[in-house]
């Protein structure tokens, strides 16, 4: 059930603190949405060339709630069907969705910082402006903070008790065939 929350909660987060902006600036990255002070981000990415950041422009967004959607679906089912085969495919499965999600993640940060309008009115020669994908990362005056938010930790935590059980249905076979 915890995953069906996720769809509505903020996955990622991307904090920008700078001198003249000492609240700092926010931007939270939904399933289905971006969030936060995303216009004043694009406001200030565009003097340095960065493209203008919206939701429709990305097809994860539209496709990233179903898929998370089937995803909390066949944990109700695996649970329900105690298959330890099913548990373990699952396992597989939902871990090469983080990591593919990941190098999606990577992938349009690196296109994002990288790919800069020629014309911009600040061009720092050799310069690139590419978020962290996790952690903090200084961008000229800005330091940037990236990480997951609540609905990436859920989705973590799902994750982790996942490999929770599936390791301890693992352990209980071993020690079956040791008997």
């Amino acid at each position: 059930m915890a995953l069906f929350a996720v769809i509505l909660m903020p996955l990622w987060r991307i904090e920008l603190e700078a001198p003249q902006y000492p609240e700092g600036l926010t931007m939270y990255i939904y399933s289905y949405k971006l969030d936060g002070q995303v216009a004043i981000i694009n406001g200030l990415n565009h003097y340095i060339g960065m493209k203008e950041l919206h939701a429709e422009n990305f097809i994860e967004f539209t496709i990233l709630p179903y898929i998370i959607g089937a995803y909390a679906l066949l944990f109700i089912l695996v649970g329900i069907l105690a298959r330890r085969k099913l548990l373990y495919v699952l396992l597989g499965a939902f871990l090469l969705f983080g990591v593919v999600s990941m190098v999606d993640f990577y992938i349009w940060l690196y296109n994002y910082g990288h790919d800069l309008d020629p014309n911009a009115a600040i061009i720092v020669p050799g310069m690139a402006y590419q978020p962290p994908l996790i952690g903090y990362k200084q961008l000229l005056n800005f330091l940037a903070f990236s990480i997951p938010d609540i609905g990436g930790w859920i989705f973590i935590g799902c994750g982790a008790l996942l490999a929770y059980c599936s390791i301890a249905e693992w352990r209980i076979v071993k020690k079956q065939t040791y008997i």
